[in-house]
C-alpha cells in the first residue's frame, strides 16, 4: 500500500465516497481521510460548503488547496498519476467501452436505485419533496435494469466493459451493495449478473 501525504479525502457514508475508497484500493493507494458525519450535518456547515459549495462528499483537497469533487473526477485523477492498474482502459478502444459502461450503468442501474432512496428513506425528507408512489415505480423498475445487464453479458464477458476490471465495475459494485442497503439485492436468476456480482464481491477492495 502507497501512501500519499499532502492531500486529504473528505469522505463519509454512501455510494460515491465508496467508489472513491474502492478505486484507491484497487491502486494500492491510501490517502488520508477526514469523515463528514451526515448526522450532525457537516456537510452543510459553512467551512465545509467552502470545500463544495454543494454541500456533497467525496471531498478530494491537494496539499496547494486545489479542490476535486465528484467521485469520478476524483478516481480520474489518481488514475493519471497512478495509471497502473488501468481503471479507465489502457487503450482508446477500451477507454471508449469502460466511459461508455460506467455512463451506462449509472443512469440505468445507480439512478434507479438512487432514485427509491431519495423518494422513500427519512434522511433525505428535508432534501426534496419525497415521491412515496414514484419511488416505489422506480423499486419495480430495478430487477429489469439488473436483467437488461445480464443480457448485455450474456457474451460471457467476466467484466462490465470487457475483459479488464474497470470504473464500470465499480459503479456496478456501489448499485449492488446500495442494493443490498435499500432491500433490492441483485435478482438471483439472473446467472450472468450473478456470476460478476460474486466476482467483484470476492476483490478485497469490495471491503474497501
Amino acid at each position: 500500500m502507497k501512501k500519499l501525504s499532502g492531500m486529504k479525502l473528505h469522505q463519509g457514508d454512501g455510494p460515491n465516497s465508496y467508489r472513491v475508497r474502492i478505486c484507491l484500493a484497487e491502486k494500492g493507494l491510501e490517502v488520508p481521510l477526514v469523515n463528514v458525519d451526515f448526522a450532525t450535518r457537516e456537510h452543510k456547515a459553512p467551512e465545509f460548503l467552502k470545500l463544495n459549495s454543494l454541500g456533497q462528499i467525496p471531498v478530494l483537497v491537494l496539499d496547494d488547496g486545489t479542490v476535486i469533487t465528484e467521485s469520478v473526477a476524483i478516481c480520474r485523477y489518481f488514475e493519471e498519476l497512478y495509471p497502473e492498474p488501468a481503471l479507465f482502459g489502457g487503450d482508446a478502444l477500451a477507454q471508449a467501452k469502460a466511459e461508455m459502461w460506467n455512463r451506462r450503468v449509472e443512469l440505468e442501474i445507480l439512478t434507479t436505485i438512487g432514485n427509491v432512496a431519495f423518494h422513500s428513506d427519512e434522511f433525505f425528507k428535508d432534501r426534496l419533496v419525497q415521491f412515496p408512489a414514484f419511488a416505489e415505480t422506480q423499486r419495480q423498475a430495478v430487477p429489469g435494469k439488473w436483467a437488461w445487464l445480464d443480457r448485455e453479458m450474456s457474451d460471457g464477458r467476466p467484466f462490465i466493459a470487457g475483459d479488464d476490471f474497470s470504473i464500470a465495475d465499480i459503479s456496478g459494485m456501489i448499485c449492488s451493495w446500495l442494493g443490498d442497503f435499500f432491500s433490492m439485492p441483485v435478482p438471483k436468476d439472473l446467472p450472468n449478473v450473478q456470476r460478476w456480482n460474486e466476482r467483484v464481491r470476492s476483490r478485497p477492495s469490495w471491503n474497501a
